[in-house]
């Protein structure tokens, strides 16, 4: 999974998530996408913690670097991700 892209991985996520709310799945089935779910949600955090990492790094103080949260502007808070 080292290859595959955040994006790849969160799009295949959405699917995962569509399928398991269709609720036609087996439990057997279920169980092995929702494994696959969480391999892909601890892929994407690990990348999302580079990312962060990255960006805290380029944010420079004079010529110092310091880390700066990120604080998301008004309503984009992630509440409305699916």
């Amino acid at each position: 999974m080292a290859e595959k892209k955040f994006e790849e991985a969160m799009k295949r996520l959405e699917e995962i998530v569509r399928d398991l709310e269709r609720g036609d799945l087996s439990l057997e089935d279920s169980l092995k996408y929702f494994e696959e779910g969480m391999k892909l949600i601890k892929f994407s955090t690990h990348k999302l913690e580079e990312a962060e990492k990255k960006v805290a790094m380029l944010i420079g103080d004079a010529g110092k670097y310091r880390q700066v949260p990120f604080e998301p502007e008004e309503g984009q808070d992630g509440d409305d991700i699916v």
